[in-house]
């Protein structure tokens, strides 16, 4: 058969359609008008879809590419420059997301566009390894973070996958709000080739300033590079703070004098001769510690012979003693455990230093002179949230806001938690549910964990949400924790109480079946139950990730009418923080 009789569905039906439509411009100028403007529209599809600076509208949704180099100037163009830090990729992702939350108040502070890595570590596979290395890099932890905590444990332990951040963080919703870019962007930015990012989170100190901004005219100019040393952060007997307010310095003649370290100069506090009331307050102060608590500041100035016209009873009558007297008053949260774990930002305190020990981070930093700062070393463990303090309480406020408001999860996470939300629902017929957190895997091996036995594990699980029942049960009024723009949840009246015998989530890293089945066996659903062939289908292969999971279980929780978790879980308190930006109610939530 000749080729002239073979069908052509592809060109014939076309060419056909082509022709119907011009001819229904008769008139020949309105033709070649009709035809430009197909191709001029033609082209700028193809230019919004594969060329646009943003991709913003017609990215692909599976589309990974960062921005162009345009875009990531502009970011920048309206900041003094670049801040960042040395990143533990080898810490799992809600630590990691506690970092960033501290580096974009660092950032902000310095009034600087904030580099964060480009990805992150997935700590393991639903299945077997070599299903997702054929989506995800896999590399040995120990290599790749210079650690070697995993060295000695089943290969598959050593493993991890990298995967880009904006799966784990909404990178968009972030940047809509603070200037932010990723590493790679960075390095495009700068003439060097993405991939050469550094694996650990470290920030390799002369590689990323080797070259210069790819705008920059002058070729032999190359970034310049201020590091704040580890060491100068806090060290001991000092409080590092977001920034000194100018009345704070009026209190205590506040100056600048040369520091030779930076080659520039520092602010310090002159010494101030002592009175009796601070001498009073300094021996109130818990053994070993330089701050106080409200309450304990109080009650040192109830017995420092005040006389009785003074009311110690007005907070306002108590901050303008301690600052007459040498000390201020610090804005923070209250932590859980008293360890600093959870970093949960729901329960703002108060306390009180002397003067003397507040170090301000935009006012030892801001006026350095160098194109990119850098934090160097570890400053996430044992600090409260923003790894400072607040001396002003809007500025706590402001703090908290962005945390649950700016650093959420992707849309995709949140869209598949509410579908799941309302399958439990439906499970215990439309009634509130309850969840937990049950923290195990590798957690058993540290010694990390509330019960070692997942029978043990379930009971106390189990007695938890009983009284978490009777909580639900009782409550007639809402209350909210004190997080800006959280309004109350009315679904927790509106809704029946659960049933003794309702279903519960336990998000959990237990991946043993034999656990999994005693753990099912106590009345627990696993997300494993809830998720169906279509939400695999349409969230994608990132959901074979364990890390990813975690994610949607953490979104998912946010949701249950009751929490219970585990006192030492970083992911425990992003549901917190999260629960209170829904509008829980703080009964409705127990760490121990």
């Amino acid at each position: 058969m000749s080729s002239e009789h073979l069908p052509n569905p592809a060109s014939q039906p076309t060419h056909g359609r082509s022709s119907r439509l011009l001819r229904a411009f008769p008139n020949g100028s309105l033709r070649t008008g009709f035809c430009f403007c197909a191709v001029l529209f033609t082209c700028l599809i193809f230019y919004a879809t594969f060329l646009s600076p943003d991709g913003s509208i017609w990215r692909r949704p599976s589309d990974w590419r960062l921005p162009q180099h345009e875009s990531i100037r502009d970011i920048a163009a309206l900041t003094r420059g670049f801040f960042s830090r040395d990143y533990s990729l080898g810490l799992g992702w809600n630590n990691m997301r506690y970092i960033i939350d501290a580096a974009v108040l660092q950032a902000e502070l310095l009034n600087r566009t904030l580099v964060i890595p480009s990805f992150v570590y997935a700590r393991a596979c639903e299945y077997n390894l070599t299903v997702c290395a054929d989506y995800a890099t896999m590399v040995n932890k120990n290599d790749a973070i210079g650690w070697e905590e995993w060295r000695n444990l089943p290969y598959e332990q050593q493993m991890a996958f990298r995967i880009p951040i904006s799966i784990m963080l909404d990178l968009p919703r972030l940047r809509q709000r603070y200037p932010v870019i990723t590493a790679s962007e960075y390095l495009r930015l700068h003439g060097q080739d993405p991939s050469s990012e550094s694996s650990s989170g470290f920030w390799p100190r002369e590689q990323y300033i080797a070259r210069p901004n790819v705008f920059q005219s002058d070729k032999t100019k190359t970034p310049t590079q201020f590091i704040v040393e580890n060491r100068w952060y806090d060290p001991r007997g000092t409080h590092r703070v977001d920034y000194i307010p100018q009345k704070m310095k009026n209190r205590g003649k506040w100056g600048r004098r040369p520091w030779l370290d930076i080659g520039g100069t520092v602010g310090y506090w002159p010494p101030e001769d002592p009175t009796e009331i601070s001498n009073r307050l300094k021996n109130a102060l818990p053994e070993g510690k330089f701050i106080m608590g409200w309450d304990t500041a109080k009650s040192a100035l109830k017995v420092s012979g005040l006389g009785p016209e003074v009311d110690l009873d007005k907070d306002d009558v108590v901050e303008n003693i301690l600052n007459t007297n040498g000390w201020e008053v610090l804005r923070t949260f209250n932590d859980v455990t008293g360890m600093d774990y959870e970093k949960t930002i729901v329960n703002p305190i108060s306390e009180v230093v002397h003067r003397s020990t507040i170090r301000g981070f935009k006012d030892d930093y801001y006026d350095v002179d160098a194109d990119v700062v850098i934090l160097a070393g570890e400053t996430h463990l044992y600090r409260k949230p923003g790894a400072m303090r607040f001396t002003e309480e809007h500025s706590r406020a402001k703090y908290a806001s962005m945390v649950v408001h700016s650093l959420g999860s992707p849309p995709k996470v949140t869209a598949l938690a509410k579908v799941l939300a309302a399958r439990m629902r439906e499970m215990n017929g439309g009634r509130l549910w309850m969840g937990a957190h049950m923290r195990r895997g590798d957690f058993i091996r540290l010694g990390w964990v509330m019960e070692p036995s997942p029978e043990a594990h379930i009971r106390r699980v189990k007695d938890r949400l009983q009284a978490g029942r009777s909580v639900l049960a009782r409550l007639s009024d809402l209350a909210t924790y004190d997080v800006e723009g959280a309004e109350p949840d009315m679904e927790q009246l509106r809704l029946p109480p659960p049933l003794p015998n309702d279903k519960f989530l336990v998000a959990t890293d237990e991946r043993d079946p034999e656990a999994l089945r005693v753990i099912s066996e106590g009345g627990a659903i696993f997300l494993s139950d809830l998720l169906t062939i279509e939400d695999l289908r349409s969230f994608g292969w990132p959901l074979m990730i364990t890390d990813v999971r975690a994610l949607v279980e953490q979104a998912l929780l946010v949701h249950s009418a009751y929490f219970y978790g585990h006192w030492m879980s970083s992911l425990a308190g992003v549901i917190i923080n999260m629960r209170a930006a829904r509008g829980a109610d703080p009964r409705t939530t127990l760490l121990d």
